[in-house]
């Protein structure tokens, strides 16, 4: 490790978390487990007396935390000393954002609630602070133009539940200072976090993937297909235990891009056209980046190496069909609801 990253590693941080709802308190826990200080900003205006409820949360989170047995965050491994959360109101966070390097914002996807947050924070934090929002609907560019620097600014779409889940989609957009985007992935590997990068596209990479094997999950019940806990063990059992060890384009690779691109178009004459291969899986197939056969494809192969990188991956499966296999096997806990055909009227 160079000078440089020990630094990068070890020096304080402060966090601050805009919004104390379940996203902001995973959050919040994510730091906490980590050794690190997080400042959580209940910043919703109401009439009623909010104290009661900051109380609960620091309770809840602080209580989560000590459950987790993967969390201990009774030592903090950079300082030698327990973590801190501090639950606030609007008007105390303002001192807290002062001193703040990174800014999350996780209030309600409203956009004028996010305008109304976005503005303050900006008012509030030093210049050189990163604002992140943590929103699923609104792209990075419609963010970026809520405050008064969008160098500043990107997405960092955390999966739920935020403590757990080992990935974050930073999405940054063509005035994102290249050098703040580093800085976030940065932070996020410091906590145990996977950051991956995207541009300001709808759906990131995890939701737009899965709504399309959720939607054809669903369409398969609809049709008579298969039962739902058919089609859900099959991918707990088949299609999620693949993809969690090659990803989608790897597994393209591993496989053949040419058994891809044949099956996408017997599926695509059975089944219709959301199922037609994009055009660089048939330039692929075109000029022989097939994959592993022609040492490219998504990715780059050494000839010399493919064996040995082939044996680590079988490696990586066994060893994950050997922790899951007897959970795979067990009974369903579910009961299905059965489902009436489809309308075809509307």
């Amino acid at each position: 490790m160079t000078d440089t990253e020990h630094t990068e590693a070890t020096q304080r941080i402060d966090v601050v978390v805009v919004g104390a709802g379940r996203m902001g308190q995973g959050i919040a826990r994510a730091f906490l487990a980590a050794g690190m200080d997080v400042t959580l900003a209940d910043v919703k205006e109401t009439d009623e007396d909010r104290a009661p409820y900051r109380k609960a949360v620091e309770q809840q989170v602080l209580e989560r935390l000590r459950a987790d047995a993967d969390a201990d965050a009774d030592a903090d491994a950079d300082s030698g000393r327990s973590p801190q959360l501090v639950v606030c109101d609007r008007e105390s966070a303002v001192a807290q954002l002062a001193d703040a390097d990174v800014v999350f914002e996780a209030v309600p996807e409203v956009i004028d609630v996010k305008r109304d947050i976005l503005s303050w924070v900006d008012a509030h934090v030093a210049d050189d602070a990163v604002i992140a929002s943590t929103t699923s609907t609104f792209f990075v560019t419609e963010i970026a133009d809520l405050v008064d620097d969008p160098s500043r600014v990107l997405n960092a779409h955390w999966l739920n539940p935020a403590d757990l889940m080992p990935l974050v989609e930073v999405s940054r957009s063509d005035r994102t200072d290249p050098a703040q985007v580093e800085r976030m992935t940065g932070l996020l590997r410091r906590i145990g976090k996977i950051p991956v990068v995207c541009g300001p596209a709808a759906g990131y990479i995890v939701p737009r993937l899965q709504a399309l094997v959720m939607n054809e999950a669903a369409r398969m019940v609809e049709e008579g297909v298969a039962t739902a806990t058919d089609i859900d063990l099959a991918v707990r059992a088949g299609l999620g235990t693949r993809f969690s060890v090659l990803g989608p384009l790897e597994f393209i690779d591993w496989g053949g891009g040419d058994i891809l691109y044949y099956a996408s178009r017997y599926l695509t004459a059975q089944l219709g056209d959301r199922f037609r291969a994009p055009a660089v899986v048939e330039d692929n197939m075109a000029t022989h980046r097939r994959g592993l056969q022609d040492h490219t494809g998504f990715y780059e192969y050494d000839p010399e190496s493919i064996a040995a990188y082939q044996a680590g991956r079988m490696r990586e499966f066994e060893a994950l069909l050997r922790l899951r296999g007897p959970e795979l096997r067990a009974e369903p806990v579910l009961s299905e609801r059965p489902v009436p055909p489809p309308d075809t009227d509307r």
